[in-house]
């Protein structure tokens, strides 16, 4: 399987990352004989080898004619449309002036069809959008049968104002942070106070991106570097592609390992009906448990040993809670390793309602099945059946397990688990 991670850190535009993907390996007669097809004023792509900080780079030039036709969206897509590209090209060319065309009426508050485009609506940004669904396809990046993860790194916006046609507008300009918005993209901070994202660039990283974060594990293949027009000393104006094969699959573990830290404090001067109420509340904080031991304090005084299992991230808040809810003056912190099976959760349904039920796998055969108490008890006293009987049914019904890779996680960030840590 291919693989695809843009580095967007220094930012992206639509014909830096043409011409990244040419410097990749995209042929450049392909793309201009697509192009070529588009029924509107002939546009012609050149590339040339630029330096930016000292290191070479592919630079792409758009030679577009002046055009006074102001397209809307809606003449936009028909234009891609009609110029009888491979499916994967036009779906992905047609996706991303969606994505344009939806950021620009959200941020201009009117409905998609009043939409002209200015900057992103030129014939040179149709190009841009068209050229680098082309070169994708030429590197075999739009079909699914062949194509992995398509990973691009958090991208880098820039700051300060830019002048546009509405005015002077801050960075990121509005669309800029609509689009990547819609799409969860993370941005990095930088130095630079200029624009170093566009929206056709947001739109194509967004189209393109099947996952935000580092490059994905395999055999690197081919590294494509593309400049912007703009050499500016604070960084090097670039963004890179890096096409790969994907790692093989490795076997996976029979269960979950994971580093948690354990706070143990000892109490012995607490109103007792306090422990229920504060255990409840460090779990809902995301403990992955907490409990309580009887211990035997100075002079025969009966106390408790609060232990709570915590991801390193949550220790502080952890500590608040226990030390705002809790008469102690210390906490004892320890590094632990805790094994966990890999596990799902299913919503039965029974003749008297629905209950969820936990179920726990090991080497991909089910060990475990937990049903929660809790819906068992409000199904009895709704019903008047015995919460024993629905516990049971409940768990025969849940025994039948799905495939490993079926599995989806337990609710939220799996710190909490089945019974027991």
């Amino acid at each position: 399987m291919k693989t695809l991670w843009v580095d967007a850190g220094n930012g992206a535009a639509g014909d830096m990352l043409l011409a990244a993907l040419l410097d990749a390996g995209a042929d450049l007669e392909a793309v201009r004989a697509g192009l070529a097809r588009l029924p509107v004023e002939r546009v012609e792509v050149t590339v040339e080898q630029v330096h930016r900080h000292g290191f070479r780079a592919a630079a792409v030039t758009i030679d577009a004619p002046a055009s006074h036709v102001h397209r809307g969206l809606g003449d936009v897509i028909e234009v891609i449309r009609a110029a009888d590209l491979p499916a994967a090209v036009t779906e992905f060319a047609v996706a991303t002036f969606g994505r344009l065309g939806q950021a620009e009426a959200r941020v201009h508050g009117v409905d998609v069809d009043a939409i002209h485009f200015h900057e992103v609506g030129a014939l040179d940004a149709i190009a841009d959008v068209v050229g680098c669904a082309l070169a994708l396809d030429q590197l075999g990046l739009l079909d699914p049968a062949t194509v992995g993860p398509r990973v691009v790194s958090p991208v880098a916006v820039g700051s300060g104002t830019i002048n546009a046609a509405h005015g002077r507008l801050p960075v990121p300009p509005p669309a800029v942070a609509e689009l990547l918005a819609q799409a969860a993209a993370p941005v990095a901070a930088h130095p630079a106070q200029r624009e170093l994202c566009t929206p056709t660039g947001a739109a194509l990283l967004a189209t393109l991106a099947t996952d935000w974060g580092p490059m994905p594990a395999g055999r690197l293949r081919a590294v494509g570097v593309g400049a912007g027009r703009a050499d500016p000393p604070s960084h090097p104006n670039v963004v890179r592609v890096l096409l790969g094969d994907a790692a093989a699959a490795a076997t996976p573990e029979p269960w979950r390992e994971e580093q948690l830290v354990q706070l143990e404090t000892t109490v012995d001067d607490l109103d007792p009906r306090i422990w229920p109420d504060l255990l409840a509340q460090l779990r809902a904080a995301g403990a992955a448990d907490a409990w309580c031991t009887p211990a035997l304090m100075r002079k025969g005084r009966p106390g408790q040993v609060l232990t709570v299992l915590v991801s390193p991230e949550q220790v502080d808040l952890a500590c608040r809670i226990v030390f705002e809810q809790t008469t102690t003056l210390g906490v004892r912190l320890q590094p632990v390793a805790r094994r966990a099976l890999r596990r799902d959760q299913v919503s039965v349904a029974l003749p008297q309602g629905t209950v969820r039920v936990k179920r726990g796998y090991l080497d991909g055969t089910l060990v475990t099945v937990q049903p929660e108490y809790d819906d068992a008890l409000a199904l009895a006293t709704e019903t008047g059946t015995p919460v024993a009987e629905l516990l049971d049914a409940a768990r025969t019904q849940a025994a039948a397990p799905p495939q490993l890779d079926e599995l989806r996680p337990c609710g939220g960030p799996q710190l909490g688990g089945l019974s027991g840590a």
